[in-house]
């Protein structure tokens, strides 16, 4: 009789991460995605993940990531038992697009754990019910078949892959109804600190010009690069 061939473990859990620095989720979620957009070209989930039924509230938190295969949603459901109040689920589906592995049932227990949001990088259902229960869930869209308890593995409190951005356990993250950004703990408050200054600075300018009849191009200074590009301008 032939051995049985080595395997890896089945689950997975790693440790648990710090929490994040409640100042600098105070900040962040004074930021809006778009305000981050202006100043990063990284850490912005692809826009395929979008806010369930147009449910988007502005959401900070701490990412509880989860990887979870095809039809099986084992680890996910042990995984909710892990988070802390304010931790948000942050799901790799490690490329199944067919199986929806959260519905209105796993969100209120979720709920019930405190946990803020859901972020899935593949489809959810009951997505009208989702939104009447005010679960925010960013995904793929909405999906009839469900994930089950097909025991194939999983692993949580690991580094994942969503959105075409990786996500390592216990980063920050921002989400709204345009979009969400993920930022290490570490940039977090700096990021944040400097989108709300940029924001200020911004909107005290326009304060500042009112009605001003000048064209975009010209308050921009998109004018002056393409006449100095031509030759109709001083060089630099």
């Amino acid at each position: 009789m032939n051995s049985p061939l080595p395997s890896p473990a089945k689950y997975m859990i790693g440790p648990e991460p710090p929490a994040l620095d409640p100042a600098t989720v105070e900040t962040l979620q004074q930021c809006e995605t778009t305000m981050l957009g202006h100043i990063l070209y990284w850490g912005a989930l692809d826009p395929g993940i979008r806010a369930n039924q147009g449910f988007g509230p502005r959401i900070a938190g701490r990412a509880l990531t989860v990887q979870i295969p095809g039809p099986c949603s084992v680890m996910l459901h042990h995984a909710i038992g892990l988070a802390a109040p304010g931790d948000i689920l942050v799901i790799d589906r490690l490329g199944d697009q067919r199986h929806a592995c959260l519905g209105d049932g796993v969100a209120a227990a979720a709920m019930r754990q405190g946990i803020a949001a859901a972020i899935i990088d593949g489809p959810c259902t009951d997505s009208v019910e989702l939104a009447e229960l005010g679960f925010p869930v960013w995904c793929r869209g909405v999906s009839p078949m469900t994930t089950r308890m097909a025991n194939l593995g999983g692993r949580a409190h690991v580094p994942v892959s969503v959105g075409g951005t990786a996500v390592l356990p216990g980063d920050a993250i921002l989400a709204d109804i345009d979009g969400v950004y993920v930022m290490q703990p570490e940039d977090a408050a700096d990021v944040s600190r400097i989108a709300l200054t940029r924001g200020q600075i911004v909107a005290d300018r326009r304060r500042a010009r009112g009605n001003d009849p000048l064209p975009l191009g010209q308050l921009s200074g998109a004018s002056h690069m393409v006449a100095t590009a031509m030759g109709d301008g001083p060089r630099d």
